[in-house]
């Protein structure tokens, strides 16, 4: 009897096979299943899907993945990505907030890959509301994450499913660039901070706006995460995100001043980020994840 890919609460598993791999998706094919579902992709939800099959060999190919991976993908939209990863990985379990898309992709991936359905769980829910992943543990996030929540998206992931040990997300272009900047670049900020606090990050890629459909207003770019220990806090990963939260509230400002609110005073601020080595008329543009948390520790919970 024929599997049919089923919704999330299944949670089945399988090793990949030698059977004919997926047919991906092309250009027609995506405009074909939109208008199958009567799908009209929205800027709300920052829906762009990829139409291009060698952009989502390129995406697989990057994220390094094998045959014992369990994928968390988020955002599958009308399947693009989905499929190509089902040929590569023990599981994908991709979560979709759109609940017609939500039903729509198990129905897309019978029909695509057939001999894959097994390897699908699917969830509609809203990724900014995750808290646990049915069945096996996702070892990676490979996802073309929405634009206007991407990086919410990313560090909720990354905070709350530690099993995750790998990352590659496509998100708009100056997005990547703050994701993956270093101390003392322009567009080093809390993105840059609190993605480095989990793991080692580096720009992966461009993409162009044409493999996408409705083609945006702006390039993609591809982020990689490799998750390392955390840097070793007295006061947690909480504290230490506020302290970040408030150097960059106020870029230009020095850090004495910058901290003033949470130490209590200027001067109770000052004493704070000297004890911790740093130099108090230093700005949070200068500071690394590691830095951010020994002023953190100094100024206390």
């Amino acid at each position: 009897m024929a599997r049919v890919c089923g919704l999330a609460g299944s949670a089945l598993t399988s090793t990949p096979t030698s059977s004919a791999g997926p047919r991906l998706l092309g250009p027609a094919d995506v405009r074909s299943l939109a208008e199958r579902y009567d799908v009209r992709p929205t800027k709300r939800r920052g829906q762009n899907f990829v139409i291009d099959a060698n952009t989502v060999r390129r995406i697989v190919r990057t994220a390094g993945l094998d045959a014992s991976d369990v994928v968390l993908e988020v955002g599958p939209g009308l399947g693009s990505l989905t499929l190509g990863l089902l040929d590569s990985v023990a599981h994908v379990t991709a979560v979709e907030i759109d609940p017609v898309l939500a039903a729509a992709l198990p129905v897309t991936v019978a029909e695509f890959a057939p001999a894959h359905c097994d390897r699908l769980t699917v969830m509609a829910a809203d990724a900014l509301r995750l808290v646990d992943i049915p069945g096996p543990a996702p070892t990676a996030l490979v996802a073309n994450l929405p634009y206007n929540v991407g990086v919410p998206v990313l560090l909720h992931l990354l905070a709350t499913l530690p099993s995750l040990q790998r990352v590659l997300v496509m998100v708009q272009l100056e997005v990547a660039d703050r994701l993956a900047a270093q101390p003392g670049s322009k567009v080093y900020g809390i993105p840059s901070v609190k993605a480095a606090w989990y793991a080692d990050v580096r720009r992966a890629g461009l993409v162009g706006r044409n493999v996408f459909w409705p083609a945006p207003n702006v390039d993609s770019g591809l982020v990689a995460m490799q998750r390392r220990e955390p840097p070793v806090s007295e006061v947690g990963r909480h504290r230490v995100f506020e302290v970040v939260d408030a150097a960059f509230a106020q870029r230009r400002k020095m850090l004495r001043v910058a901290l003033a609110g949470l130490a209590g005073s200027t001067a109770a601020a000052e004493a704070a980020i000297t004890a911790a080595a740093i130099d108090p008329t230093s700005r949070g543009e200068r500071l690394t994840v590691q830095e951010f948390t020994r002023v953190a520790d100094s100024l206390g919970a």
